[in-house]
């Protein structure tokens, strides 16, 4: 409303202004008077046909230089205006509306040394260029678009604004553009190490799962040289009067499930979230490569499962799920973990990747039932772990649990080190 008023209050001024200069030539004739209304007279004519020249019209379209990138890449994109009328334009102000899921900054793993402050990363994009079109059919501009987050971004819509030199007549047109960016998530290198640093003080040896084969007895044969001595089978010696060892068969490789926190909860860490998600992926990656049966769960206000080994698709599958998601529980994890694992088969090696230890004492209880080890990947930054949560971490090592916590220290290096379990 208050536009609409300025704009006919320009108007108003163009016109009384030629009113004025006109009754000024009829009444006081002379060359002077009717030189200054036939210099106004173009100026008028232009104001009128800016003002009813429609820019609504223009064509106006976008295009990025790739559509589909990783968390913390830098595109180029391009925006073309097309208009069939070359009316002249002393300028035009093209301005980029960003969606809101880009108002983040990815740097990669130099974004970790802000996990104790990842308001540092909050940033409020704007793009505002002025190009000058005169009687130009068709302009563009490009500008660089920097450190993509994960997620699928929408862009929506450019405004476009221009007016006449002196300022009383302005027009602004908002064109809806649509357009996808997708930002997949950044795989991280893992070093699967059987050691794993301790909390308080250095390396702590553990019970390892190794994910390489196994062998497991499947029956009987004669001695042969090189044998081992502890396979010996002395009960079947006994009875077949002659040295009988115990045949092996080579067992498939350790069933893997891993579980990422999906909850929210107050004062959950963006930046923290981040890094969770990064560290489930690079995980079941590498755990891909070792031929490990793998399963993974999201666990939040829905569970959702990937069978990662068992269908070709599940792998894009999960990619899209780990770049779409949002922490969207309502409940504690060890209250939506329990849910689940009554449902869980007995398997090698279950790993948690959260960024928060509730009350997980009960759920670890029973996840070591169901599988041989459980590892947890606690992701924090290292002054906001508390002496409560201290003790929390000695209790579930002690129920045979392997914590493993990962702070701003590890994030940042190229490389993240994980215990395998």
């Amino acid at each position: 409303m208050n536009r609409l008023a300025g704009l006919m209050g320009r108007i108003l001024l163009i016109v009384t202004l030629f009113g004025v200069l006109f009754s000024f030539a009829m009444f006081q004739g002379g060359f002077v008077s009717w030189f200054l209304f036939f210099s106004y007279l173009p100026i008028f004519i232009y104001h009128v046909g800016l003002l009813i020249y429609p820019i609504h019209r223009f064509q106006v379209t976008r295009h990025l230089s790739r559509y589909i990138v990783r968390s913390g890449d830098s595109i180029t994109v391009t925006i073309r205006l097309k208009r069939s009328i070359p009316f002249p334009l002393y300028y035009c102000v093209c301005e980029e509306i960003f969606p809101f899921s880009l108002n983040k900054l990815d740097k990669r793993v130099e974004k970790y040394q802000y996990l104790d402050h990842p308001e540092k990363l909050q940033v409020n994009r704007s793009m505002k260029q002025v190009i000058f079109p005169g009687l130009k059919r068709a302009v563009e501009l490009s500008y660089q678009l920097d450190g993509v987050p994960r997620g699928e971004h929408h862009f929506q819509a450019i405004r476009v604004k221009t007016g006449d030199v002196f300022g009383f007549i302005q027009k602004t047109h908002i064109f809806p553009v649509a357009d996808q960016l997708v930002a997949h998530p950044v795989q991280r290198p893992i070093e699967m190490t059987e050691r794993m640093d301790s909390f308080e003080q250095g390396p702590v040896s553990s019970n390892v799962l190794h994910m390489n084969n196994t062998n497991i007895a499947a029956g009987i044969r004669e001695y042969e040289p090189g044998d081992k001595f502890s396979w010996i089978d002395w009960k079947q010696t006994a009875k077949k009067h002659t040295m009988m060892t115990k045949e092996f068969e080579q067992e498939k490789s350790t069933d893997t499930i891993v579980m990422l926190d999906n909850g929210y909860y107050d004062g959950i860490n963006g930046l923290a979230y981040e890094a969770a998600i990064e560290l489930s992926l690079s995980l079941i990656e590498a755990l891909k490569q070792q031929s490990s049966n793998i399963s993974f769960f999201s666990i939040g206000k829905e569970t959702v499962p990937f069978a990662v080994n068992q269908n070709p698709y599940e792998t894009d599958r999960l990619l899209n799920h780990l770049t779409r998601m949002q922490p969207n529980g309502t409940n504690p994890f060890a209250l939506e973990l329990s849910k689940t694992v009554m449902n869980l088969p007995y398997v090698g090696l279950i790993m948690l990747v959260t960024t928060r230890l509730d009350d997980m004492q009960t759920v670890i209880k029973h996840l070591r039932q169901r599988a041989k080890q459980v590892v947890v990947h606690l992701i924090r930054q290292e002054n906001a772990i508390m002496e409560a949560e201290r003790k929390q971490i000695k209790q579930l090592r002690f129920q045979g649990a392997i914590i493993h916590v990962i702070t701003e220290k590890q994030l940042v290096r190229q490389t993240i080190e994980v215990n395998a379990g």
